[in-house]
Parts: C-alpha cells; sequence; structure tokens
C-alpha cells in the first residue's frame, strides 16, 4: 500500500519524527500530496491498523489528512449514475442513516426508459451497495408504496361489466334470449332488433365491455415490498422495522379506483433495515411529546406534497424529518442515492447532520444543492 505515491507525499509533507509535518516549503508540495492521497479515499477503519504498521511515523498525519478528506466529501449532492457513484464517492462504512424513495416503476418521464427487469437490477444494486457504505449499527430507510402497476402484453385483460356506467340498458342476457328466439338473425339484425349498434351486441357477446379499448394491454399489480426486503436480505441487512405512511388520496393517480373495486392510492411503506453491529439508543432525540405522538407509533399522518413543481414525486420534508431524527445521530452522515430536488439533504443539514445525494438530473441536482443550501 505504500508505493511511490505515498512515499512521494510523505516527503513533500516533510514528517518529522514525532508523526506531525513541519512547514510546508510551498502550497505545491501540499497539494501534490493531497492529490497522491485522494487515491487512497476509500481506505476503511478495518485497514487502519496494518496501514499504522506498514506506514509507521507517516501513518498518523496520513490518516489525519485521509480524515479530513472523508469530512469534505460530505455535504455534497453528487451528479451522475447512483451506482457509479456510490462506488467512487461515498466511503466504506461512511453512512449512518440512508433514507431513499426509489423510483415506483409507474411511468414517471424520470422511469420510462426502464423496463420491470432494469428496475429490480438497479434498485437491487442500489440496496447491495449498502452493506459497504452504511456504518455497523446504521440504518437503511426506504420510502416505497407497496404496489407497482405497469402493462402487461401477457396478462389477460381484466373484464368488467360496469352495469351503471354502461350508455345502452341491452345486457348479455337480452342479446342471448333474443339470439334464441330468432336463430337467424346475425348481429346487424339483433342489433336493429334490439335498438342498439352492432358493437354494442359484439361487446356484450364476447364480454369485452373494458375500459380502455380492445387493443389495450391489461395492467398488471405487484407487491414491492417483499423484493426490496429480499434484496436487503441478501445484503446482509435486516427488517428491523416498519411505518405507515398515511398520506393524502391520490385521486389523480388513482383513476383507476372509479371503474373496479380497487381503493384509493393513499398510504406508502417506510421499511427500516438495519445493518449488523452496534446500534446506540439515544432517546433525547425526539421530547416525551414527539416519541408519543409519531417516535412510537406505526402509522404517520403526514399530509404529500400538494404541488410538486420541483419534482413529479417528492415527499414531505415532514416524513424526511422524522426518518432522520429518529434514525441517525447529530452530526452523523445521511444519504440519498435518489436524492431528486434535495428533500433530504435539506432536512439532515437543517436537522445538524452532514449528508450526501446523489441524482443522475442535472436539474434536480442544481435544485437540490441550492435548495440544501439555503436550509436552516
Amino acid at each position: 500500500m505504500r508505493g511511490a505515491a505515498y512515499d512521494t507525499a510523505a516527503v513533500q509533507l516533510q514528517l518529522s519524527d514525532d508523526g506531525g509535518a513541519s512547514q510546508l516549503s510551498t502550497s505545491a508540495a501540499y497539494d501534490t500530496a493531497a492529490v497522491q492521497l485522494q487515491r487512497f479515499k476509500h481506505l476503511t477503519t478495518v485497514f487502519r491498523p496494518f496501514v499504522r504498521i506498514f506506514l509507521g511515523k507517516t501513518a498518523p498525519l496520513i490518516l489525519s489528512i485521509y480524515d479530513k478528506q472523508a469530512i469534505t466529501d460530505m455535504d455534497e449532492i453528487y451528479e451522475g449514475d447512483v451506482i457509479c457513484m456510490l462506488r467512487e464517492k461515498i466511503p466504506d462504512q461512511g453512512v449512518d442513516l440512508s433514507f431513499w424513495s426509489p423510483p415506483y416503476f409507474v411511468g414517471k418521464t424520470y422511469e420510462r426508459h426502464m423496463d420491470f427487469d432494469g428496475w429490480k437490477r438497479l434498485i437491487a444494486d442500489v440496496i447491495r451497495q449498502h452493506s459497504r457504505i452504511l456504518k455497523p449499527g446504521g440504518f437503511m430507510v426506504v420510502n416505497i408504496g407497496d404496489i407497482l402497476c405497469f402493462p402487461d402484453p401477457q396478462m389477460p385483460r381484466f373484464q368488467a361489466d360496469n352495469i351503471e356506467g354502461k350508455r345502452v340498458a341491452v345486457t348479455r342476457d337480452m342479446i342471448l334470449e333474443a339470439r334464441r328466439a330468432n336463430p337467424g338473425l346475425d348481429r346487424n339484425g339483433l342489433a336493429r332488433m334490439l335498438g342498439c349498434s352492432e358493437q354494442t351486441i359484439q361487446r356484450r357477446l364476447e364480454n369485452n365491455n373494458i375500459r380502455g379499448g380492445r387493443s389495450q394491454a391489461g395492467t398488471r399489480i405487484m407487491p414491492t415490498s417483499h423484493m426490496v426486503c429480499q434484496w436487503a436480505g441478501d445484503a446482509g441487512m435486516y427488517l428491523y422495522d416498519k411505518r405507515i405512511w398515511h398520506k393524502d388520496p391520490a385521486w389523480m393517480s388513482s383513476k383507476w379506483h372509479s371503474g373496479s373495486y380497487r381503493a384509493v392510492d393513499e398510504y406508502e411503506h417506510i421499511l427500516v433495515f438495519w445493518n449488523p453491529g452496534i446500534t446506540v439508543y439515544d432517546r433525547s432525540r425526539l421530547t416525551d411529546r414527539e416519541w408519543s405522538e409519531w417516535g412510537s407509533r406505526g402509522v404517520w399522518e403526514i399530509p404529500s406534497v400538494r404541488r410538486n413543481r420541483r419534482h413529479e414525486a417528492e415527499f414531505p420534508e415532514e416524513l424526511a424529518g422524522r426518518v432522520i431524527r429518529l434514525f441517525s445521530p447529530k452530526n452523523g452522515v445521511v444519504l440519498d442515492p435518489f436524492v431528486g430536488t434535495g428533500t433530504t439533504t435539506c432536512m439532515a443539514r437543517r436537522n445538524g447532520r452532514h449528508w450526501m445525494g446523489i441524482d443522475s438530473n442535472s436539474e434536480y441536482v442544481r435544485i437540490a444543492r441550492g435548495r440544501t443550501r439555503a436550509a436552516r
């Protein structure tokens, strides 16, 4: 591990016998040393004893500079592919809490390029990275709607005989009775007899009175929380807790409920996963009243963001604030790998935590940086 990079850094920093550094002769020397040491920024506590043995008296200064560099890498929002940024920018065991809401695969603009298999790979890969970046005893908290809805051409179409929704009162039973009484009549003849269109006769006979048209693919519905739990388990994390976020009824995104027995979308899951290690329990993170009202409660009543001018799927600041205060320590590090317009990082700064965020959308990153740095 020593190599030319550390030798160059050590010489340029003019290390003294006690492990400190004398006055640097030029700023260029320090810059060169910093560049060389940056290559080793992902040293972890696991390797620190070996670094001390191998580098001898140079170790304390090198480790101190590494620690300072790790601090400067916090309080930043990175633009780029989430997996690449997690690997390149987030140090080993550097995160106390990762709180995020993944793409829900429901047709939002920013997720239309993905198919279902691509969506699963993305979320599983992000979760897999957390086994490296979370501190022992830290938490990964995932906010996700528990149901995916997406077109599936292979799925049989759901056939619904909507009685009140019919413009023509002719029923299938009426057509069958008329055909039995008049076996020589074709569809046009039955239509003239019953006072309706030939298309109505066809739809009733074929049970094809389907909302959305005959050619439209069926909508597949699939729970997601069990998949997230499986991926987290594969990465070595364990489900620690689950909260329900009871939000405003999402009438506009639940138009399907009007032609079926399905419920309107009005809640989401908050899945809390624990990375094995010692977890510090600090009751002082919340007041007694906050513990009573929501800290120890399984259902959180929090209104949705009413006008998503910044982002199509922005969760409320209150939700992020509760998760951050409950599951991370003061001055701890909070990460959001799908930071969007910066709700998590904004609330992390407001609540005295360090913050890191990642997003591939340059406009979202611009908004998130400005919003976070303005947070007080």
